[in-house]
């Protein structure tokens, strides 16, 4: 069963696709298809899971403070290498 923060995390993570998929209707310079939506849902959702994991289970703020920024800046950089490709993988973006 999920408990609440969970609960906001997935609300947070469709609330977060929704920004491109209303930006589509509006113009052509968003065009997602429906397995980015799939790639980045999961990637939001990873995220935010990983980062309640850790607010629950680790007490020191120190160390709780570091695992989710070290969390952050993987997202970022996966995002990132997706969207435009900075370490030319076979992923990289356009």
């Amino acid at each position: 069963m999920l408990n609440k923060n969970q609960l906001y995390v997935i609300g947070a993570t469709l609330l977060l696709l929704l920004i491109p998929l209303i930006g589509m209707q509006f113009t052509s310079e968003i065009n997602w298809s429906i397995g980015d939506f799939i790639i980045m849902g999961t990637l939001i959702l990873s995220l935010g899971f990983a980062t309640e994991f850790i607010s629950r289970k680790i007490s020191n703020k120190t160390y709780k403070l570091a695992m989710i920024a070290i969390f952050v800046i993987v997202f970022l950089l996966i995002w990132i290498e997706l969207a435009v490709g900075i370490f030319n993988s076979p992923f990289a973006g356009s």
